[in-house]
């Protein structure tokens, strides 16, 4: 990962560098990397991360179509 630092502008280039982190995942793998989890633990809660997921897509599919 690389940031450009323009006009010695330090701030605006953290800024980057945060955003480019947040959208890779970078900071969600630190906080699951702290403590050890279990493989079960950790299909657990892919599991329900997905049905999460498939359950905020439902719910915006029935907003935007209506039903």
């Amino acid at each position: 990962m690389q940031v450009l630092v323009r006009e010695n502008n330090v701030d605006q280039a953290l800024r980057v560098v945060k955003k480019k982190m947040q959208r890779e995942g970078i900071f969600r793998e630190m906080k699951l990397r702290r403590n050890y989890e279990k493989p079960s633990e950790r299909r657990a809660r892919e599991r329900a991360e997905a049905i999460r997921r498939t359950r905020k897509l439902m719910r915006k599919r029935m907003e935007r179509e209506g039903y």
